[in-house]
């Protein structure tokens, strides 16, 4: 399976391969992929633990103590749980967000799905994420489309969507950025 698998690569794409099989032959993705994506909520709200995850001042003993900690107070356990837990331990934690993406992406293909990364100023609502999510769908003609909705408060206003190699930057930063360019050639 990891041979035919292009859209993953590196290290990141080799955990993640291993953790998609390790998954499927559990028949536990879906238990998986929720755990996962509850603990890549976790990264996004919690800037400590976003800390502790991308330093490389904490030991392996305390990554994976603290990591451990955290799934344990968060309910993620199972396959998910030793997955992250034998990340920390091998000093390999910092990339754990492209491992959760590389999985995602794994799970999507096999689904017959189309992921979107939509990168907005501020969280959306339901119906927000549901026009986009109907607009990408018109735009694709795919009978699925799963977000991955990030927040950069830098962009100020609109959104980027980046679909496979397609990227489609509506955000109010470039908009501002263009108009500055234009001014500037116009002097």
């Amino acid at each position: 399976m990891a041979a035919e698998e292009p859209i993953i690569s590196g290290m990141a794409g080799r955990y993640a391969t291993a953790l998609y099989e390790l998954a499927h032959e559990a028949k536990s993705i879906d238990a998986v992929k929720g755990d996962l994506d509850r603990f890549s909520a976790m990264l996004g709200d919690s800037a400590d633990l976003l800390r502790l995850v991308r330093s490389p001042v904490y030991t392996a003993e305390e990554q994976t103590k603290a990591i451990d900690a955290v799934l344990s107070k968060a309910k993620i356990g199972g396959l998910a749980g030793k997955f992250i837990s034998t990340v920390a331990s091998n000093r390999r934690l910092f990339a754990v967000r492209e491992m959760i993406s590389g999985f995602n992406a794994l799970v999507s293909k096999a689904r017959g799905e189309t992921r979107a990364e939509v990168t907005v100023a501020e969280k959306l609502d339901d119906k927000h994420l549901e026009t986009i999510k109907e607009a990408i769908l018109a735009s694709t003609k795919q009978k699925n489309v799963e977000l991955d909705v990030k927040i950069d408060p830098a962009i100020l206003g609109g959104l980027k969507v980046k679909i496979g190699s397609r990227m489609i930057d509506a955000s109010l930063k470039t908009k501002l950025n263009s108009i500055r360019n234009a001014m500037k050639e116009v002097r």
